[in-house]
């Protein structure tokens, strides 16, 4: 896998007080919300970037207030054979 390597001024760190390897998992989420909100990634790949299941993005999603539909939760759950939990 291609390794990104991007710089962060220590200031941002401590005002976010996170360390390097929080900061670093919370911006490839962010990333990933971000394009598949822009309907540049799938779920799938969204997933992948941001290092959960298809389910696990989707239902972080629908948690943090943005629209998920019903449809296409299905499609999910039954594509995985998942079930949907509330977290």
């Amino acid at each position: 896998m291609p390794i990104v390597h991007i710089e962060i001024p220590e200031e941002t760190l401590i005002s976010l007080k996170q360390d390097p390897e929080s900061f670093s998992q919370d911006l490839r989420l962010l990333a990933a919300v971000k394009l598949f909100e822009l309907g540049k990634l799938s779920s799938g790949r969204a997933a992948q970037l941001a290092g959960m299941s298809r389910v696990e993005f989707l239902e972080d999603l629908r948690a943090s207030g943005l629209w998920i539909s019903e449809e296409l939760m299905a499609i999910v759950l039954a594509q995985t054979g998942e079930s949907s939990g509330t977290r």
